[in-house]
């Protein structure tokens, strides 16, 4: 019997590479399965997208087929901010989030049927 599809928010709080590595390959193994995956930068992690070119492999190729499958949903503004990745996360691409006091809410993802996963 294989299992329903579910949804997935998959937040990456880590300013480790191999760390964020993982939430990349769980959340495209997961997408390739057919589940729904968000994921979301959070913390010490926004400081890896203005060097996400210039990490070793495997990450920057991870980070754009996850990107370009449309499963980054962004990075938290506040702490891109507060942590001086404000300008380079912005280049990334990807969308600022900051519905619950400058961070992303957690609760918007649970409300809309997403199983949180924080890494």
């Amino acid at each position: 019997m294989t299992a329903q599809p579910t949804s997935f928010a998959l937040f990456a709080y880590r300013q480790e590479p191999g760390c964020f590595i993982h939430v990349l390959l769980n959340g495209l193994d997961l997408h390739d399965k057919g589940h729904k995956v968000k994921i979301v930068i959070e913390g010490p992690a926004t400081t890896l997208l203005p060097e996400i070119e210039t990490l070793d492999a495997p990450l920057p190729s991870l980070f754009k087929q996850a990107t370009d499958k449309g499963l980054m949903d962004g990075y938290c503004l506040a702490c891109a901010t507060k942590l001086g990745a404000k300008d380079g996360a912005k280049a990334s691409g990807l969308a600022p989030l900051s519905d619950m006091n400058g961070h992303p809410s957690m609760a918007r993802y649970v409300e809309q049927g997403f199983t949180v996963i924080n890494f």
